[in-house]
């Protein structure tokens, strides 16, 4: 999936992680037993643009920093060279870790005192860009209070991040986050309590990027149709809101259209 490009036009990005298990929960897993390897806790990494509500990029597999920024590094191959210009989180900090090694750009020196200068040189975010995290505090297993915090970037340029943004109004998440339980309802092996969860973490991958990427060709999203000249309503699906295809794919067309394409 890694060689489909998207249009460099994506001005907002939510992220996000979505819990699954594979064989079984991690608190019964032994990190001693090699038989349970890659089992446990797999999550998936999501990318959304919640303009066209395009999963841009997913990466399964366990929370953690290498992941993170496998995630950024495919939302920057697909997006091209001009960042977005809002990007979005819960606070997990590897996203600002990857944000920063994936978009920063080399900061030019300035006077320093004695002394050896650094092997890598001090990278920093570029100034379109704006990055915000949402924070939630709950109590008896509900979110009572939303907090929102400027990481990287002006007061400025989110505000005219949010004003140039056609679905939100102020920092969120909840874009991402409504995908999730729309691949949770598509795929039973992501439901929370369920018996029907994966045995096989390469079963559990390979159903991972089938149901997330053909949500984005397949699947028709309700607030995404369109009115035309005659008053007749057309229904999109993610990809043809990002006119990266014109019509609904079917099953036949999505599972045998070549993943890699040879030029």
């Amino acid at each position: 999936m890694s060689s489909w490009l998207f249009p460099p036009r994506t001005r907002e990005v939510q992220l996000d992680e979505k819990w699954s298990y594979v064989a079984k929960k991690q608190k019964n897993c032994d990190p001693l037993d090699p038989a349970d390897d890659h089992h446990g806790d797999w999550w998936d990494h999501v990318a959304l643009d919640p303009e066209r509500r395009l999963v841009l990029a997913v990466v399964p597999g366990a929370r953690s920093l290498e992941n993170a920024w496998e995630l950024i590094a495919e939302v920057q191959k697909r997006t091209g060279p001009v960042p977005p210009r809002l990007l979005t989180s819960d606070e997990y900090a590897a996203y600002a870790t990857a944000i920063l090694a994936v978009f920063g750009v080399p900061h030019p020196e300035t006077a320093r005192g004695p002394g050896r200068p650094p092997l890598v040189p001090e990278r920093r975010l570029p100034a379109e860009l704006t990055y915000a995290t949402v924070h939630k505090e709950r109590a008896r297993d509900r979110v009572v209070a939303i907090e929102r915090r400027l990481v990287a970037g002006s007061e400025s340029g989110l505000h005219a991040a949010l004003e140039a943004s056609t679905v939100s109004a102020t920092i969120n998440t909840s874009f991402v986050e409504r995908q999730h339980g729309t691949d949770r309802g598509r795929n039973a092996r992501k439901a929370r309590k369920t018996y029907r969860f994966s045995k096989d973490w390469r079963v559990h991958e390979a159903m991972t990027y089938y149901t997330l990427y053909r949500y984005n060709f397949g699947w028709v999203v309700r607030t995404l149709r369109r009115r035309d000249e005659h008053g007749f309503w057309h229904q999109r699906t993610p990809a043809m809101a990002a006119e990266l295809t014109d019509h609904v794919w079917t099953l036949r067309e999505w599972v045998r259209f070549p993943a890699v394409q040879v030029a």
